[in-house]
C-alpha cells in the first residue's frame, strides 16, 4: 500500500515543479542613420522592442556621406539607413554591404526661415534677392544634392553663405538667426523656424534606402528590423513623422 502511494505521488511532484524559462540572448544592434532620421529611428526601435525586448539599439546619426565613409573605413555597424542612393552606392561599391539596399521611405525639401522671417522670404526665388543669406547642405550629402538641383531648376545663381555637413546643422543655424533661410527636409521641424513649401521640391524627391553592413554577425535580427520598418506598423510611424512612401 505504501509502495502504491509513493508511485502516485511521484508524478504529482514532478508536475508541480516550476519550469525554468530560457532567457532570450541579449542582442546589441548598432544602427548608422542619416541625420534626418534622428527622431524617427529611435521610435521605430522602441516599437520593435515591444516584441523583441532582448534587442538593444545603439544609434549613430550624421550626414549620409560621412556615415558611408565611416562604414567603408570599417566602422562597426549592423545597419545603414541613408537619406539617398549616392551614399549607399558608395558603401556598396566598396563591398561594405552584406545585403542589397531596400527603399523604406522618401522625403522632400522645404524652405525654413527664422520665426520672424527678417528677410521676408516667400519662395525659392527670394534666395536670389540681394543681401539674402541662405544655407544649404554640402552637395556630397543627399539634402545638398537635392538643394543644388532645385536651385538650378529655379535658375538661382546666388551662393549660400555656408555649406553644412548635415541637414540638422542647417536647421539649427537658421533657427539661431545665423542665416535668413535654408533648405531642409520636410520632416525636419523645430519651434525656432517656420517651414515654407515651394513647388520645385517635387523635382528632387529623395528615396531612403537601408542595407545590412558587411561584417554584421546578426543578419537574422537585422533582417527582422528591416522587415518591421517595411511593415504596416513601421510605415505608419514613418508617415506620422512626415516621411513619404518608399
Amino acid at each position: 500500500m505504501v509502495l502504491l502511494l509513493s508511485l502516485v505521488l511521484l508524478p504529482l511532484a514532478l508536475v508541480d515543479s516550476p519550469v525554468q524559462a530560457k532567457t532570450p540572448k541579449k542582442i546589441n544592434l548598432t544602427v548608422f542613420g542619416a541625420a534626418s532620421l534622428t527622431e524617427v529611428l529611435p521610435r521605430l526601435g522602441e516599437a520593435f522592442q515591444l516584441k523583441n525586448p532582448n534587442v538593444k539599439f545603439t544609434f549613430s546619426f550624421a550626414g549620409s556621406a560621412t556615415l558611408a565613409q565611416q562604414i567603408v573605413s570599417g566602422a562597426p555597424a549592423d545597419l545603414f539607413f541613408a537619406a539617398g542612393s549616392a551614399p549607399m552606392t558608395t558603401a556598396q561599391n566598396a563591398k561594405a554591404l552584406m545585403s542589397q539596399p531596400h527603399n523604406f521611405a522618401s522625403n522632400s525639401l522645404v524652405i525654413v526661415v527664422p520665426g520672424d522671417n527678417p528677410a521676408a522670404i516667400r519662395n525659392l526665388a527670394d534666395f536670389g534677392k540681394p543681401g539674402v543669406k541662405f544655407l544649404l547642405c554640402t552637395p556630397q550629402v543627399p539634402c545638398g544634392s537635392a538643394a543644388t538641383k532645385v536651385l538650378a531648376l529655379a535658375k538661382i545663381l546666388a551662393q549660400p553663405v555656408s555649406l553644412e555637413n548635415d541637414v540638422k546643422s542647417v536647421l539649427t543655424k537658421v533657427g539661431l538667426g545665423e542665416a535668413d533661410a535654408g533648405l531642409v527636409y520636410r520632416t525636419d521641424k523645430s519651434r525656432t523656424v517656420t517651414q515654407i513649401d515651394f513647388p520645385e521640391s517635387r523635382y528632387a524627391i529623395n528615396k531612403y534606402p537601408v542595407a545590412i553592413v558587411a561584417g554584421s554577425k546578426q543578419a537574422r535580427i537585422d533582417n527582422a528590423f528591416i522587415n518591421f520598418v517595411l511593415s504596416q506598423p513601421g510605415q505608419a510611424i514613418l508617415r506620422k513623422a512626415g516621411f513619404g512612401k518608399p
